[in-house]
């Protein structure tokens, strides 16, 4: 797809990103009150979680259009283990690739800060992300790893990078 671009996140996008994380969670029901990350305090400023040493967030633009975007973060308590993070695209976004690219990218960048594993919780309400999980080589756990305040996310899944 032409003029399709990763960037990192800044300041200026946490409106833009948080009306897309809501906006794509509504359409799929991932309600605040259930615990998904649509109901994170930080939501209206990523920009500041994302900047810290060990986090990174990327912007999927389109013909100079954000439309989507994903992250990694720390897992408390696992130095070696980065979670992949706030993985939503608008739906004229979806179907195209991207999303694989951008998780791709978010692999490399992890692997490239010294990461050796990702983790991520994701739910059986996003099947079109399950199966791009699965596809990437993420294998379920019996568990989830720390407490990232998303207990509706009933799927934890791991990967070595």
């Amino acid at each position: 797809m032409t003029n399709t671009i990763f960037r990192p996140l800044t300041t200026a996008d946490n409106a833009t990103i948080a009306a897309i994380i809501r906006e794509v969670s509504a359409e799929y029901g991932l309600t605040a009150d259930k615990g998904y990350s649509v109901a994170d305090p930080t939501l209206d400023n990523l920009a500041a979680i994302y900047s810290q040493p060990g986090y990174g967030y990327w912007l999927l633009e389109i013909e100079g259009v954000v439309v989507g975007g994903a992250g990694i973060g720390k897992v408390t308590g696992q130095p070696q283990i980065c979670e992949l993070q706030k993985m939503y695209f608008l739906a004229r976004s979806r179907g195209l690739g991207l999303g694989k690219q951008l998780a791709q990218y978010c692999i490399a960048q992890a692997k490239a800060a010294g990461y050796q594993q990702m983790y991520l919780e994701t739910t059986a309400l996003l099947p079109e992300a399950l199966r791009l999980y699965h596809k990437l080589g993420f294998k379920p756990l019996a568990s989830a790893l720390g407490n990232t305040g998303h207990d509706a996310c009933e799927i934890p899944m791991l990967l070595d990078i």
